[in-house]
């Protein structure tokens, strides 16, 4: 009985061709490539437990009055950022934000009663930021806490820094001598009036002004 050779695809063994060409499923279109990319990202994920994954929720959480405190759950278990949120008022009649990416670790984000503590790194601040909810979240905030904190000033919306060598920190004025020291004589008569002792002549002397200008 005479064995028939194996079928071959057309074009194989012929000289000149290059036999690596031929696959068993064709190739993926390329514009297809990018739907499977997140579809497959997406499969991934869901291979996580839910306890570890962040949950990414975004929400008022109050430090001394409402709208200065956002959090930001970003890490599992409901860790995350509080991040403080303070305005400027330096400019008359104008309000903006004054950045501090120094926030607050949260703890408890994904329960009823959400705590902070301490200081989480500056790098996981410009991280969040990535997210556009997150940037949503503070401008809201931060135009609410300016019409409580200055009703009648402008609302001057600034971005927040996304790395840190955008942040740029506030200049704050120096202070000058009288405002560090204070005379004795001044706190010596103030405790007296406030006791109701009698004032000695050297209790009523003011004090001597002195120079900067040398010695």
């Amino acid at each position: 009985m005479a064995v028939l050779p194996p079928l071959l695809p057309s074009g194989w063994g012929r000289p000149g061709k290059d036999h690596r060409r031929h696959r068993a499923f064709p190739a993926v279109p390329p514009p297809c490539r990018l739907l499977v990319l997140p579809l497959l990202a997406a499969v991934l994920a869901g291979c996580v437990p839910a306890d570890q994954r962040p949950s990414g929720r975004v929400y008022p959480l109050p430090r001394h009055q409402p709208n200065d405190g956002l959090a930001v759950v970003s890490r599992p278990g409901g860790e995350g950022l509080h991040i403080w949120i303070e305005t400027d008022t330096a400019r008359p009649g104008v309000c903006r934000p004054r950045w501090l990416p120094d926030a607050a670790r949260l703890r408890g984000g994904n329960g009823p009663q959400p705590t902070s503590f301490g200081l989480a790194p500056r790098q996981e601040f410009f991280q969040v930021l990535e997210r556009g909810t997150v940037r949503l979240a503070l401008r809201r905030q931060m135009e609410a806490l300016c019409r409580q904190r200055a009703p009648g000033s402008t609302f001057l919306w600034e971005p927040p820094p996304r790395t840190a060598a955008e942040h740029r920190p506030p200049v704050l004025p120096l202070l000058e001598e009288p405002d560090l020291l204070s005379d004795p004589r001044a706190i010596r008569r103030a405790e007296k009036q406030l006791l109701g002792l009698p004032l000695t002549p050297d209790d009523r002397e003011e004090p001597e002004e002195t120079g900067h200008g040398g010695w």
